[in-house]
């Protein structure tokens, strides 16, 4: 038995050896980062300017590689087959959270890859054409009530966050509006500029442009405190509407099997990429705000994301199409 304990000791020293010496020769060629959007917006340009930190901080060129598709299952299913040595990584949303809770999906975000960091957060806010009759949240909500499924809603698809934030604000206030679903926001906001569609949630950058030519109305942001890119704007309960708060966010995963000291050192280098000066402001300006969380606390947040929207999911009846 000594002897068996005795062979177990070395063998578990060895491992921890051989995963030291990884994380210290980590990287030791260019790493790629999948993004599951095609170039521009706000993911595409958060995760350039975290691989532009990275070419600097680890001496490797980063390479950026876009690779949209089945709400993110595309570079999913990438990452799941690349080695698990840390150079691939993967940026995703929420998105890549609520899709496989919706559609058959063979991967998971938290059981099937290494959950690195969140980079950022950033809330929606609530815009609604002019010509609606409401001022605020909660006028938004008592015309609901008073005109079942009048009200018309977008969204950027079934089972996008804007989607799923409406569908929680229908939950927490009893309402039922009609959901309109588009390919994207841009021909959303193209109906909903034309009054041709009632209201929807919006990024915050979005939505800036028509709200300041008044073209849209502004009821309330989406988060737990005002937006420090539109201070003037209530939160939805400040607006009379509470229990709708929703952040989206975009994190990095890995392979499963990356060794835990290079996780780590990722996620201190992401949060020091969103935490520099230069990207605070950045950000703030997008009405985005910087995290940079440990791995654990990134993979507590998956999960607790998971559970709000499978909860949602049920009590809303949403079926993917």
């Amino acid at each position: 038995m000594i002897a068996i304990l005795r062979i177990t000791a070395c063998a578990f020293a060895a491992l921890a050896c051989s995963t030291a010496v990884q994380a210290q020769n980590f990287p030791n060629r260019p790493l790629r980062v999948l993004v599951p959007l095609a170039p521009g917006g706000g993911m595409d340009s958060v995760t350039r300017n975290v691989a532009a930190s990275f070419a600097e901080s680890f001496g490797q060129s980063v390479v950026v590689d876009n690779r949209p598709g089945a709400g993110s299952l595309v570079s999913m299913e990438t990452l799941h087959d690349a080695a698990p040595d840390g150079h691939t990584l993967m940026m995703i949303s929420a998105t890549t959270v609520i899709y496989p809770l919706l559609y058959k999906s063979r991967l998971d975000p938290v059981r099937d890859f290494a959950p690195v960091s969140q980079a950022t957060a950033q809330g929606y806010v609530l815009v609604a054409h002019p010509a609606l009759p409401v001022k605020t949240a909660l006028d938004l909500v008592k015309y609901a009530k008073a005109n079942p499924e009048k009200l018309t809603y977008a969204s950027s698809g079934i089972g996008s966050p804007i989607h799923m934030t409406t569908e929680l604000m229908q939950i927490a206030t009893g309402t039922r509006m009609t959901h309109v679903p588009y390919k994207g926001m841009g021909a959303a906001y193209t109906d909903l500029l034309g009054g041709r569609i009632s209201f929807s949630f919006a990024t915050i950058i979005s939505s800036q442009p028509h709200i300041k030519a008044n073209r849209l109305r502004a009821l309330g942001v989406s988060t737990a405190k005002r937006a420090p890119a539109m201070p003037e704007v209530p939160t939805m309960a400040e607006a009379g509407v509470p229990g709708v708060v929703v952040v989206n966010w975009y994190g990095l995963i890995a392979p499963k099997a990356v060794p835990r000291p290079i996780i780590e050192r990722i996620a201190a280098e992401t949060a020091k990429a969103v935490r520099a000066p230069a990207m605070e402001k950045h950000l703030l300006a997008d009405g985005s705000e910087a995290v940079g969380s440990s791995a654990a606390e990134f993979t507590a947040h998956i999960r607790a994301e998971s559970e709000q929207w499978r909860r949602v999911i049920k009590q809303g009846g949403i079926k993917a199409q």
